[in-house]
C-alpha cells in the first residue's frame, strides 16, 4: 500500500454514510456488487465487478479521489486517481 497526496486531504472525521447500500443499483432494479462508500462526502456505491459501476461513475463525475470497502471487515482504500490501494 503507497500514501498518496489525496488521502492527506481527505476530510476527518470520516463522512457519514449516504446509504447502506448503492441506491442507483437499486432503483434499477439491480443487485449492487462489493461496496464502497466515498471518503470525501459519504456516499455509497458498487463497485466495477457490478454491473453499472456506480462508484467509478460517482468518481468521475465529482472527482472525489479516494473510496474504502464498505463491506463488513474490510479496510482497504482506493484511490481513483492514482489507480492504487492506498
Amino acid at each position: 500500500m503507497s500514501e498518496c497526496t489525496h488521502v492527506a486531504e481527505l476530510p476527518r472525521p470520516e463522512p457519514v454514510p449516504s446509504d447502506r447500500t448503492c441506491p442507483e443499483c437499486l432503483a434499477l432494479g439491480s443487485h449492487p456488487v462489493q461496496l464502497r462508500m466515498c471518503l470525501e462526502c459519504g456516499r455509497v456505491a458498487c463497485c466495477d465487478s457490478s454491473p453499472y459501476r456506480h462508484a467509478t461513475a460517482h468518481f468521475e463525475q465529482t472527482g472525489h479521489p479516494v473510496m474504502r470497502s464498505f463491506e463488513p471487515g474490510e479496510t482497504w482504500r482506493w484511490c481513483f486517481v492514482d489507480g492504487s490501494i492506498v
